[in-house]
């Protein structure tokens, strides 16, 4: 198997309270041509670097105190050297490596916030319980393949050992209109869709949620 992908990170428990526990996780990862670097916390995603702006990017809704990683972005730049740097020596010790691949246990598709007809809104894509990272997440709009306001962060793992992922597509919710998110992986023998439409009167301003699930036999 060639490798091509590595990814690295390093995961603590912070106690927050003397009520409870919470994950606090720093995920770095890199390719040849692609890098991300992310920070969650109790298995959502709360900021990542942007490597084409040159900034950190924080994913909080809009009723969340502020959460800030002072010098985050410069520190994602000097460690995606370092990446970069195992991968080249990595790839070529583990390119025969086995691989034992596990197809998405889920996918979901969602949106972040109440859907308002005629207002900006995020789609997410959120898939998990698959083995080796990454998967590939693309977007359609009414059928027509869409990439513009669309991202996908760096894969995470979870508690058990496979990973998760999440793609995000910046949209307008406007009635009819269709969307899909299509999901590939290496242990899948055919892509994965799921499917959102708003749907409702547009007088209540209100949407509904197409989610749906498939599951594996690991």
């Amino acid at each position: 198997m060639k490798m091509k992908e590595l990814l690295l990170f390093l995961s603590c428990v912070l106690c927050v309270s003397a009520y409870g526990l919470h994950g606090d996780v720093h995920i770095n990862g890199c390719s040849d041509f692609d890098a991300e670097d992310m920070y969650g916390l109790d298995g959502e995603e709360v900021a990542y670097a942007d490597f084409n702006n040159h900034m950190e990017v924080y994913i909080l809704p809009p009723f969340a105190e502020p959460m800030i990683y002072p010098g985050a972005y410069k520190q994602a730049v000097t460690e995606l050297k370092v990446c970069r740097h195992n991968l080249k020596a990595l790839s070529a010790v583990m390119k025969d490596y086995p691989s034992n691949n596990h197809a998405p246990s889920a996918v979901m598709i969602y949106t972040r916030d109440e859907v308002e007809f005629g207002e900006e809104n995020t789609l997410i894509c959120h898939v998990t319980g698959f083995y080796p990272a990454p998967v590939n997440v693309s977007w359609t709009k009414n059928g027509q393949k869409v990439t513009e306001g669309s991202s996908t962060n760096v894969p995470y793992p979870n508690k058990n050992g496979p990973f998760t992922q999440i793609s995000r597509l910046q949209f307008t919710a406007q009635l009819g209109d269709i969307y899909s998110c299509t999901v590939q992986h290496l242990a899948l023998t055919e892509p994965l869709t799921k499917i959102y439409s708003p749907i409702g009167d547009p007088g209540l301003r209100t949407a509904g949620v197409a989610l749906l699930h498939r599951l594996w036999a690991c």
